[in-house]
């Protein structure tokens, strides 16, 4: 009765209610198996704005990628930092922000992203550029003949090291690659229940999750990063901000320390996988980026060679249009980001064509970016790959149709407005540089022939991971 009841106990103004059988859950169950063929269906029923009962929350999902603006211009009254903070304070086990416990630090953490930007970026990416050639040296450089290891776990240790180490300093121990490598395979086990703690199950429901994640925030206690040497000033700042609330325990500064390095690589890894695996797929694609590559390097008269040296501006990175496009497109292909925003109040949120749509406060409004990247009017045979999608004449393309009007919003993989990732720079100029050292040392070819697919278990989280894990061989090239 009350599933009948409320289907029908709609306030005027309100979208289609969505409900599902199952009390609580609604339609949770259906949506995880495949938020994007489900979100799909309903748009066919209902239109391009239908709500959806999911796991005791009401979702208005906005289909209409040129209603897109509406939300995110409305950042009073659709907020998302509330909703973000709850959930990483529940996942990284530390104290929520509260404005009267913790007042301003919400602010001032958020400030120090401009270290993510502009001159202080390009130091941070010049730290990173050394840092991966460093690794790549002590990994690959004996790979005279050739070497096959898996991809996905290659990306993983190259990018993991090399993002640590750019943020955190280098551990000076004479095994400090072998620190660094059990942090990691920490990390990985605690990165395989984050859509579960994100799904809000308790920890205590996945096994050895708990204490894989009090191990991981111990590292990140300051007599332990006391010891790291050449950390970056991102990281230094946040220190000092910490250092100033008396209320902040040890373990808590730690558990937001952690939790950067998870916003920092949780995704940037499946995302260069990706990246360097349709490069592999596509031949015409290796090609064409490290033709690009190699024209580059002759024309800044540098030399690939026995020792890694190779300095890039953020220029020069910009500028490796091949190359940017191939990473957008398996971005494009490969993320699944859902951006949610929370209604404040009762709100009569005004769309485009006099549409409008009445929120209550405390409801989710949320934009699928995945149903935009695979629109067939959009992006012409959207399952396909083609590296060159986003360049025209030679230069880069921005501008994209649908229905013959140019759209604001193309290509979302780092979310949007106040959600958008303020690490994105930072994350394009890692993987472009990961696939710039890679192509321009290596011969690299697939070692087995087999589908990799894209594993749904964290859709609209980010970047999906792969469903399998592949073989791939490397050389240095002559």
């Amino acid at each position: 009765l009350f599933v009948f009841f409320s289907v029908f106990n709609r306030k005027t103004g309100e979208p289609p209610l969505i409900n599902g059988w199952i009390p609580y859950l609604g339609k949770a169950l259906i949506f995880r198996k495949d938020a994007y063929k489900f979100l799909l269906d309903q748009q066919k029923k209902f239109g391009d704005i239908f709500t959806v009962h999911i796991a005791g929350r009401y979702i208005t999902f906005i289909m209409d990628p040129f209603q897109y603006v509406y939300v995110i211009r409305n950042s009073k009254q659709l907020e998302f930092h509330e909703f973000a903070n709850k959930m990483a304070s529940k996942t990284f086990d530390y104290p929520a922000l509260s404005k009267g416990k913790f007042p301003e630090l919400k602010e001032n953490l958020h400030r120090i992203y401009q270290y993510l930007q502009g001159k202080p970026l390009d130091i941070i990416s010049d730290h990173m550029m050394k840092n991966l050639q460093d690794i790549f040296e002590w990994k690959c450089s004996q790979a005279t003949d050739w070497e096959t290891e898996k991809m996905y776990k290659f990306c993983c240790s190259v990018m993991f090291e090399a993002s640590f180490v750019t943020l955190y300093g280098r551990v000076p121990a004479a095994d400090g690659h072998k620190v660094i490598s059990e942090i990691r395979d920490k990390f990985i086990k605690f990165d395989a229940s984050f859509p579960y703690l994100a799904a809000n199950i308790p920890i205590e429901l996945l096994g050895a999750t708990k204490k894989v994640r009090k191990e991981l925030i111990h590292h990140f206690l300051l007599q332990n990063m006391t010891k790291w040497l050449g950390g970056s000033k991102v990281v230094q700042a946040r220190q000092d901000i910490f250092e100033k609330y008396e209320l902040l325990g040890d373990y808590d500064k730690a558990a937001h320390h952690f939790a950067f390095l998870w916003a920092s690589v949780g995704n940037t890894i499946p995302a260069t996988f990706w990246a360097m695996y349709y490069l592999l797929r596509h031949p015409e694609a290796l090609a064409a980026v490290r033709d690009e590559i190699d024209h580059l390097l002759q024309s800044t008269g540098q030399k690939r060679g026995p020792t890694y040296n190779i300095h890039l501006t953020r220029e020069q990175l910009d500028n490796l249009v091949y190359l940017e496009s191939a990473l957008n497109e398996s971005l494009r292909m490969c993320s699944s980001s859902m951006n949610i925003r929370i209604s404040q109040e009762d709100f009569v949120l005004k769309l485009e064509g006099n549409q409008e749509v009445v929120l209550r406060k405390g409801d989710w409004i949320a934009l699928y970016p995945q149903i935009l990247h695979m629109d067939p009017e959009v992006y012409e045979d959207p399952k396909e790959y083609k590296f060159d999608r986003y360049i025209e004449n030679g230069k880069k393309k921005t501008t994209f149709y649908k229905a013959g009007r140019k759209l604001k919003y193309f290509l979302m993989p780092f979310g949007s407005g106040i959600s958008m990732c303020p690490g994105r720079f930072l994350a394009m100029n890692e993987m472009k540089m990961f696939l710039f050292i890679l192509l321009s040392h290596f011969d690299v070819e697939l070692a087995e022939n087999k589908a990799v697919r894209l594993d749904n278990s964290r859709m609209g989280l980010g970047i999906l991971l792969p469903d399998v894990d592949i073989a791939f061989r490397y050389k240095l090239r002559s």
